[in-house]
């Protein structure tokens, strides 16, 4: 784990690497070669498998990059959690939008959201497309070796793709970014999507094409999906999210018969992202139970207040505090009374996605299709798990995505994707969030960073 630090260099170059910028260009710098770090010049032509390998582990790297700001800011934009912060006031008045405060370009949220919900998935892209150039332009791999790789960067892309995609939804996302310095223009929120879709298909198809064990190391995060199909199932979970976001429920229900959901499986099965503390990194979603500090995750009120009475995930995830967290903000004062229990140590790996979230999309599908008994087995699956028994309610479609949502909520609460608020949104419901205990906003989208419209001012002049 120690190359996952190191190999960042990598990813470095890969954004920059190509700076053959006219020399009117206060940007444009002399070659200077790092002695300590290998250029991107050094693996895009016959790279050995060593480097190769590099680059594999840098890219799961460069994967899990945004989760620390996604699931602090996205999950608090939701009010699944609060990051309560005593040093910095703005992660509570600005992030909870308290006194009428609203995204802007350059609003604090892109001092420490920006970096994972805009800068670091287009790292990863273009890490991924590194590594699919080094696969393609070496001859030490075979064709089955290339495919398996290359499937690997795409799916990665499809992924990541979607992270800047829901930050700024209707303000729209460049998807072409081969050159760096020379983006393309800002696509639709469904464009941005189709192609996210088109970057997973494409993934499918390449491992398709190869067939045993993944050709190189993954990290712990991916155990148990280390073969090619076992990556191919992966991608089509992941395509299973990315069709619900389009409204494709039958693309999600075709998604999900080629993925590792299953019904009768344990609903925490699914890939990873790993942490192993120096010099590696630590969980950044862990905090010592009833640790005496005032920086910290709480359980938003509102996830406690709703919750169903005997609900085993309300045991599971949050733990009571001896003493509550209590921050001071000019709005009202926060108290948070429970902490993120999931995580047993600060080494404990993250999942990116679940059977738990695949069970819940099946759910979703067949009753945005009308195939209400279907529906219900799948919601039936989700709440016997929590040991709150079948689902009694009224069985109409409306009633039906009532409670889809409502056990989305609990079930995948804060996961490093920030569900909730997402959800809100697609079916306009963010006025159903609940913002009286923080007197705050809920924010439908963000702008462009400044620094993407200064980029833009830039080069037009």
């Amino acid at each position: 784990m120690k190359v996952m630090k190191m190999i960042k260099s990598y990813i470095g170059f890969a954004a920059i690497a190509a700076l053959a910028i006219a020399s009117c260009n206060p940007l444009q710098l002399d070659q200077i070669d790092d002695p300590n770090n290998p250029s991107l010049g050094s693996v895009s032509e016959n790279a050995s498998r060593s480097q190769i390998q590099f680059l594999v582990t840098g890219l799961e790297s460069r994967h899990r990059d945004y989760v620390t700001n996604v699931s602090r800011a996205w999950n608090t934009f939701g009010r699944e959690i609060w990051y309560l912060n005593g040093s910095d006031p703005r992660f509570q008045t600005d992030w909870l939008g308290q006194a009428g405060r609203e995204p802007d370009r350059i609003y604090f949220g892109f001092g420490t959201t920006g970096g994972g919900s805009w800068a670091d998935p287009y790292q990863a892209i273009r890490q991924a497309e590194v590594l699919i150039s080094a696969a393609e332009n070496t001859n030490v791999l075979t064709d089955a070796e290339q495919a398996a790789l290359s499937g690997f960067g795409r799916m990665i892309q499809g992924y990541q793709f979607m992270i800047p995609a829901n930050f700024v939804y209707d303000n729209g996302i460049r998807i072409d970014v081969e050159d760096p310095l020379n983006p393309g223009p800002y696509v639709s929120y469904e464009e941005a999507m189709q192609h996210s879709r088109s970057l997973l298909n494409e993934a499918d198809q390449l491992f398709a094409s190869a067939s045993g064990e993944f050709p190189f190391t993954l990290t712990p995060g991916f155990e148990g999906f280390t073969s090619i199909d076992a990556l191919q199932e992966v991608t089509n979970a992941i395509l299973a999210r990315n069709n619900a976001y389009l409204q494709d429920w039958e693309g999600v229900l075709n998604a999900l018969d080629n993925s590792f959901m299953n019904l009768e499986g344990d609903l925490d099965v699914g890939p990873a992202h790993p942490y192993n503390g120096p010099p590696d990194e630590f969980n950044p979603l862990f905090y010592i139970r009833d640790a005496a500090i005032n920086t910290i995750i709480v359980v938003h009120p509102s996830v406690l207040e709703d919750a169903t009475e005997g609900d085993a995930r309300v045991a599971e995830k949050f733990y009571e505090r001896e003493d509550p967290v209590v921050v001071t903000t000019d709005a009202t004062p926060l108290v948070g009374t429970h902490q993120d229990n999931r995580w047993p140590n600060n080494t404990t790996s993250i999942p990116f996605i679940r059977n738990e979230e695949l069970v819940l999309l099946k759910a979703e599908a067949h009753a945005q299709l009308g195939q209400t008994e279907l529906a219900l087995e799948a919601i039936d699956i989700i709440r016997n798990a929590a040991e709150i028994g079948d689902y009694t309610g009224p069985a109409d479609q409306q009633s039906l995505i009532d409670e889809i949502l409502y056990q989305r909520r609990y079930s995948l609460w804060a996961e490093p994707w920030g569900h909730r608020w997402i959800d809100a949104r697609r079916y306009d419901r963010l006025d159903e969030i609940n913002t009286s205990f923080d007197q705050g906003s809920v924010f439908r989208q963000f702008p462009h960073p400044q620094s993407e419209v200064n980029w833009d001012i830039y080069v037009e002049d």
